[in-house]
């Protein structure tokens, strides 16, 4: 799949092949369907079934779904070692039928998503044209040290932090073949395993052929509640990185008359604080990647994203980029938070409350800083007395 447009092509002619045999299942009568849900619930049969399914999607995966029938079918079926009878191939029919009337019923929200998809990719030409059409056109390894490769599959992600690239990640392994499920993938396993490949160990031959040929995917977030998101996992929870390498420096410019302990440690940087020192241009120690904007992580000015997607609607577009992808259909995103499980994911309301520690001068000047990423990603203003 080299381009978004293309593969929303094969989505239109899938649900469509699933309205044609929607419409070719009509002459089925209640009771064979009734049968077909009593037996579904054999065992032996829910093996056949869940086989048949697997060989059909295998079947047409990539192939024009409008001249293909039940003759077709049963073409499958007789590749099958079991001897199936009449009645347990029309159960197996039946589920089929079932399968793809659910992806009709669904198409009118895949329909709706693409057309989402496609406004945001405009926006960003449009942002991009007004404010960067200055820049160098010249991709380096620098622009690219964000993205993760998954061959198999012809998939970049620019991994934006606190915008589920853990678990994006967690997906790319198993697409990989790294892992047989996200459920097992420990947090240190995914960032520090070194199991994915990035797009800047490549030759600059083999980055710009992937750039070219592969869909490119970035995931963004709100950007005020995705830093409040890193300064709630880095600083308010152990952490003897972050507390040692920012905080000792942020106390220590910050903090009228810190504590010795305070000093020795890092711990306990207040969020006041954490915005005095992502404001401050002379900061004491640089930038990370947790609180870095997005468009600097991902330069979508300078590469051309075929897929931006939301952390806000994470599970639902993620899910349809697998299956526009031809993951495995039994792949999705996983959703568990595995670091600091026990606290509260970070929400508006939650964000609001941290901004409340600081003036409103604070405020604006943080909205500023992310202001591009607002633009770039259509994101509303998150306080009413911004301007």
């Amino acid at each position: 799949m080299k381009r978004l447009p293309c593969s929303l092509w094969f989505v239109l002619l899938f649900a469509a092949g699933g309205l044609v045999l929607f419409i070719h299942q009509q002459a089925l009568s209640e009771m064979v369907q009734q049968q077909a849900c009593n037996d579904y619930k054999n065992q032996m049969l829910c093996e056949i079934w869940y086989e048949t399914v697997l060989e059909v999607d295998h079947y047409f995966k990539g192939t024009i779904f409008f001249n293909k029938s039940t003759t077709q079918f049963e073409e499958i079926f007789k590749k099958k070692k079991k001897k199936l009878t009449k009645k347990t191939k029309m159960s197996i029919l039946c589920n089929v039928y079932s399968l793809y009337k659910t992806i009709y019923m669904n198409f009118k929200s895949w329909q709706k998503l693409s057309g989402i998809l496609e406004a945001r990719q405009q926006l960003m030409k449009e942002i991009c044209a007004k404010y960067k059409s200055s820049i160098s056109k010249t991709i380096t390894r620098h622009h690219v040290k964000s993205i993760f490769v998954e061959d198999k599959y012809k998939l970049l992600y620019c991994q934006v932090p606190k915008a589920g690239c853990s678990n994006w990640k967690r997906t790319l392994m198993v697409l990989a073949g790294k892992a047989s499920n996200t459920q097992s993938i420990k947090h240190d396993t995914v960032h520090y395993g070194q199991h994915l490949k990035k797009l800047d160990s490549f030759d600059q031959q083999g980055i710009m052929h992937r750039l070219q040929t592969y869909t490119k995917v970035i995931f963004v977030r709100e950007p005020l509640e995705r830093m409040v998101s890193a300064y709630r996992d880095k600083f308010e929870n152990p952490n003897n990185y972050y507390h040692s390498l920012f905080g000792k420096p942020i106390i220590s410019k910050y903090r009228v008359n810190p504590s010795k302990a305070a000093l020795k440690t890092g711990n306990g940087v207040t969020f006041k604080e954490f915005v005095q020192y992502l404001l401050d241009v002379h900061r004491p120690v640089g930038m990370d990647i947790h609180w870095e904007q997005a468009n600097q992580l991902c330069n979508p000015c300078l590469i051309d994203y075929d897929f931006i997607g939301k952390f806000e609607n994470m599970e639902e577009e993620s899910n349809f980029l697998l299956r526009l992808s031809g993951a495995p259909p039994n792949l999705t995103l996983p959703s568990f938070k595995d670091r600091n499980p026990s606290d509260k994911r970070t929400s508006m309301q939650i964000t609001e409350n941290y901004f409340s520690q600081v003036s409103a001068l604070e405020r604006q000047r943080v909205y500023d800083f992310y202001y591009m990423d607002y633009l770039m990603f259509n994101y509303s203003k998150p306080f009413k007395d911004l301007y």
